[in-house]
């Protein structure tokens, strides 16, 4: 599987048979969340069907399969049942974990409408295309499901979901791959020019480096004042599948200097010096994705003061479109384009307003037929004095699946059993309470390589950092795959005050820099093997 969205071509017979399956969806959603309060099977397939040469960029990437383990929390309904399948087996320490935060459900009631599966296959291949690859898992999973009362969920959609839906004969609650050109780089643009939404001046769909060094010189000629641009690859990912071009160097051939054709000449000589989200990244490869997967080019964004605001929404299989959350994105690499983490909710200075962006979005989608989850990522630029908000909103991607701030809200609100008030852009526990929260998948130490999921355990309940259901407060970690080889750990840290949360989130770094010392490691006492039951 060479692109991101893999080849959506399909026999007319399979299409209509999934058309049919999704339409088992629609008459078996009445309300909001209906479906986690029936009798059902949820299959849970976690499979990053994209790129796999740009997810080789994403250290421990194999265990982002982990990410959607807060679907154990579904098992609260005691009708529910979950089947969870992954390319390698998961920690039965970081299950327990998961199923022991299930509030007033005992633990083994839990764990009894649980199947675990795995293809033990550890290959740079989409996780859906190893179990379409095994006729007896195939099978074991047509014997673990209930047809008639099951769904499944993905991370993202592609053919190969498809496929697998058609097979197991249930249908898949995200959606049709044949929409996900509206998800991509110039599927948004249009989409967003369709809306009325504001965003960046760019280009067409481009498939060669000379057709997007000549858009990229009329874009500066539109635009003479521009001091850099960004180029996308059409698919691209978190901010991989960016480039930066900066324009600086290159004053001697601005507008009004040479010809276009001249200037699109050197712009495609100044391809060789893109700036990279990646160290070993080189024009060389990138440049040979866009006959691939098609490039844009688009004005970056400048300002002293910038964030990078989202909003998430969700289109019911009714056609409804309901605002999820919103956050401010927390984005690092070298020209701060890479997502780390996530605030909720977003500023209140345009929460409001990114909502009304994406229920325009939303709405313009549903027409299209999508359903499911999808989000915008903006880029939020201070103009003090601005009438009315000083943030000036530019609309810059849509996504078609779940994403970085999927699972912290899915967490929190599963947990809390709260929900999300549209008036204000909070969230609202049962009580009435609001919660906030900081989350990342990406805290990563090099002294934090070689610590066990045991070892994690044994932080988290010495130093008090589990989540609290009483208070409704602390942290949840996920990426727990990730800490032993790669250093690197995801967390969401709940509090009742942006400033709670900070203080939770703070608090556990600090208590795994200390647990991670050599002073502290030699220092400390552990007990031994015999007193934990423990034999040979």
């Amino acid at each position: 599987m060479q692109g991101l969205t893999v080849s959506t071509a399909a026999h007319p017979e399979q299409v209509e048979r999934f058309r049919q399956l999704q339409e088992q969806l629609r008459a078996r959603w009445h309300a909001a969340d209906e479906l986690d309060r029936e009798d059902c099977d949820i299959l849970v397939i976690p499979s990053l069907s994209l790129d796999q040469r740009e997810l080789r960029k994403v250290q421990g990437i194999h265990h982002y399969e982990e990410r959607l383990l807060f679907s154990l929390m579904r098992l609260r309904n005691p009708y529910s049942r979950v089947v969870y399948v992954t390319s390698q087996p998961i920690h039965s320490h970081i299950i327990d974990y998961y199923l022991q935060l299930l509030p007033g459900i005992p633990f083994s009631h839990a764990r009894d409408r649980l199947l675990l599966l795995s293809t033990y296959d550890s290959s740079f291949k989409s996780l859906t295309q190893k179990i379409l690859e095994r006729p007896r898992l195939m099978a074991r999973l047509r014997q673990a499901i209930r047809v008639d009362k099951a769904y499944m969920v993905c991370f993202n959609s592609t053919s190969l979901e498809r496929d697998l839906a058609v097979q197991l004969g249930i249908p898949m609650l995200a959606v049709d791959p044949d929409l996900l050109h509206w998800g991509t780089k110039s599927g948004s643009r249009q989409i967003f020019a369709e809306s009325n939404i504001p965003h960046p001046d760019g280009s067409e769909l481009m498939w060669t480096a000379e057709d997007l060094a000549a858009a990229a010189a009329d874009l500066w000629e539109r635009q003479p004042t521009l001091k850099r641009m960004v180029v996308k690859l059409n698919e691209g990912f978190s901010g991989e599948g960016n480039a930066l071009l900066d324009l600086r160097p290159l004053q001697h051939v601005a507008p009004g200097l040479v010809s276009s054709r001249e200037r699109a000449s050197l712009l495609l000589d100044r391809f060789e010096q893109l700036s990279f989200q990646c160290d070993t990244e080189t024009w060389s490869n990138f440049g040979g994705r866009v006959p691939e997967l098609g490039a844009i080019v688009e004005a970056f964004i400048e300002g002293d003061e910038k964030r990078s605001p989202s909003v998430q929404g969700r289109i019911t299989p009714t056609g409804e479109v309901e605002i999820l959350s919103t956050h401010d994105q927390i984005l690092g690499g070298p020209d701060g384009q890479i997502f780390l983490g996530c605030r909720f909710p977003a500023d209140e200075c345009y929460r409001l307003q990114l909502q009304e962006y994406g229920l325009s979005v939303g709405r313009n989608l549903a027409a299209k037929g999508a359903l499911e989850r999808f989000s915008l990522d903006f880029v939020a630029v201070r103009q003090p004095g601005r009438p009315g908000n000083e943030w000036e909103l530019q609309a810059i991607e849509i996504n078609l699946r779940k994403g970085g701030t999927t699972h912290p809200f899915m967490t929190l609100k599963l947990l809390t059993n709260g929900c999300y008030d549209q008036e204000t852009g909070l969230f609202y526990n049962h009580h009435g309470s609001p919660r906030y929260y900081i989350a990342t998948d990406n805290l990563q130490r090099d002294h934090y390589h070689g610590l066990l999921p045991n070892d994690l355990m044994e932080v988290i309940a010495h130093h008090g950092l589990h989540f609290d259901s009483t208070s409704e407060t602390g942290t949840v970690f996920h990426l727990m795959g990730c800490l032993s080889e790669f250093g690197k750990l995801g967390l969401t840290s709940i509090g009742k005050s942006p400033q709670e949360a900070d203080d939770i989130y703070h608090k556990v770094i600090h208590a795994l820099d200390q647990e991670t010392s050599s002073q502290e490691l030699q220092a400390r006492h552990f007990p031994p093997a015999l007193s934990f039951g423990w034999s040979g």
